[in-house]
């Protein structure tokens, strides 16, 4: 059993070596080689799965996103040459939504387009292949070591869609004594959590660029990764557009006192589970995204804040009604018709789906003033 493997591994590296963040340890829960949850064979996203995303409802999210894409590719001048990028892209399936919409509909665009997938799991290739096969000619696939070396650079947009709540995130609790980060350390054979000094002070550095001070007994998660992540594309973007699509707050909606335990959860067979040291490798684990980070040091790395939104005005405003329209417009049946309304709502509806819960922020670099289709008014 995977959760057996990893467990011993986990642990034997807090014998040799003292307790453990818990950033560490969510890492190998997540990314150990061949035992992982990304890192190990298994269907993670859709019915057959633990948890569902925007891309498993319907092709239309895709489709939206070309639209957007093909519009940052016009405010770029129209270039010769447009690098495509995705990190973290799964099975592939967005990827191809996106680009069977620009090969029929932004077939200019299409021809001078170029695929790259920054994939950490190399499994996935096959499986991307696949689901791609009619693009291959367009396609590059690239380690996350080869993304982040100071060789490589692009033009072009880079989106992801559900990568920044899976990076590894530290975990602090406010005491009398000030901000102390939570460890993972073994009593009795079992995982344990303690508090102790920060490990680096870079978490301090954190909550003070966001300007958030914890109240007493209230965690939260730090993801310092994230930060990270964003100085490697804006290092690598030399014109462009960043597209981050994903479930998360501002700094003072994801910090407030109202989630005194933070926004860690755990998805095993589409229910949540609060406890992150059970079904090792088995299990996802998560936390919010705070924005604000996000936008914060994308201004330092001189990154522009395009855009920043729920994820259903985004769709509603770059075309998702359009979409809908072609549905109604199409031969199949007025059941199927009905179906795909129902799906489609669970993308765009502000209460009980997806619609406000996912947020959308859009930076760039060397665009000027870009004019997008997210920033036209709903209905106008």
């Amino acid at each position: 059993m995977p959760d057996n493997n990893l467990r011993e591994i986990i642990k034997e590296r807090i014998r040799s070596r003292g307790r453990i963040t818990f950033a560490d340890f969510m890492e190998s829960c997540l990314y150990e080689p061949g035992l992982g949850y990304y890192t190990s064979p298994g269907r993670k996203v859709g019915a057959e799965g633990d948890f569902y995303t925007s891309i498993t409802v319907h092709a239309a999210f895709g489709r939206v996103i070309a639209r957007e894409v093909a519009q940052m590719w016009r405010c770029m001048g129209t270039p010769d040459c447009f690098t495509l990028m995705e990190c973290g892209g799964g099975n592939g399936r967005l990827a191809c939504d996106i680009l069977d919409y620009l090969r029929e509909r932004e077939t200019e665009l299409y021809e001078c387009l170029s695929l790259l997938l920054v994939e950490r799991e190399p499994s996935l290739e096959a499986a991307q292949r696949g689901m791609l096969a009619v693009h291959l000619d367009r396609m590059t696939w690239l380690s996350p070591e080869e993304f982040a070396s100071d060789d490589f650079t692009f033009s072009g947009c880079l989106y992801t869609n559900e990568l920044i709540d899976a990076l590894p995130v530290h975990r602090v609790v406010m005491t009398s004594d000030g901000v102390r980060e939570i460890y993972v350390t073994i009593k009795d054979g079992e995982f344990l959590e303690e508090a102790g000094d920060p490990s680096t002070p870079k978490i301090g550095e954190y909550l003070k660029r966001v300007a958030v001070e914890l109240h007493p007994g209230q965690q939260a998660e730090i993801n310092l990764n994230g930060a990270e992540w964003l100085t490697t594309v804006s290092k690598s973007l030399r014109s462009g557009f960043v597209l981050t699509i994903d479930y998360g707050y501002p700094a003072e909606e994801m910090y407030t006192p109202a989630r005194k335990q933070g926004t860690l959860l755990c998805y095993y067979r589409h229910q949540t589970e609060e406890n992150p040291y059970i079904r090792l490798g088995l299990q996802d684990i998560t936390a919010h995204v705070d924005f604000t980070t996000l936008m914060k040091c994308g201004e330092e790395l001189g990154l522009q804040n395009v855009w920043f939104g729920e994820q259903y005005r985004f769709l509603l405003s770059a075309g998702i009604v359009e979409e809908i329209e072609a549905i109604e417009r199409s031969d199949i049946s007025n059941e199927e018709k009905l179906r795909l309304r129902l799906t489609l709502k669970k993308l765009i509806l502000p209460e009980g789906g997806m619609g406000d819960t996912f947020k959308v922020l859009i930076q760039s670099r060397g665009v000027n003033s870009p004019r997008l289709l997210c920033q036209r008014r709903i209905g106008g």
